[in-house]
């Protein structure tokens, strides 16, 4: 389970207005702000968000973690069968809703206009906490449309912080392969 117990925050960059303590208070999810996280493979996004979301679990959170390709098939999926409204209901029922890997696999325009109604419907509602490995003025290209990614930029970034992880590879580091006797 990860949890920040061995978390090595000394790579992390925190924006001026959030401080590690300030994150760590999970203060976000009850002011309905954004996090991102931004940075390389391996350099502890997902780590730091799933470590975020157990927190918030244990102090009582209603918390939902997907990847981006997972939702979005859900999303598609409920489109389809009619039952699209029920499952943005239940998107709307969490506190917070964690979407990792934001920018691993492009999107038909289909797809990033269903991501965007769940961001949209959470802007002022409710905590997103997002991993990316792209930067911002990027997102037009995983979108197929740059006004769209603009909208969803905008919603994100209103009340969101930027958690910068650098570039810096633990999981490479740490490689077995990597035969370090």
């Amino acid at each position: 389970m990860k949890t920040f117990k061995d978390y090595d925050f000394s790579h992390i960059g925190f924006p001026a207005l959030l401080s590690k303590a300030d994150m760590l208070s999970l203060n976000f999810i009850g002011e309905h702000k954004a996090l991102v996280w931004y940075g390389g493979c391996g350099s502890g996004k997902t780590h730091g968000m799933v470590a975020l979301g157990i927190m918030a679990c244990h102090r009582d959170y209603k918390v939902k973690f997907f990847t981006v390709s997972q939702l979005v098939l859900l999303l598609k999926k409920a489109h389809y069968d009619g039952s699209l409204e029920r499952t943005l209901a239940m998107l709307s029922s969490q506190d917070v809703l964690l979407l990792d890997e934001l920018g691993y696999i492009p999107m038909d325009l289909e797809s990033a206009q269903l991501l965007f109604r769940v961001v949209s419907d959470s802007y002022e509602r409710k905590a997103l906490v997002i991993t990316t490995n792209l930067p911002f003025s990027e997102w037009g290209k995983m979108f197929t449309d740059d006004q769209l990614a603009a909208a969803m930029i905008d919603r994100i970034v209103h009340y969101g912080h930027l958690i910068k992880t650098g570039d810096k590879d633990w999981r490479l580091e740490h490689s077995l392969m990597l035969d370090k006797r």
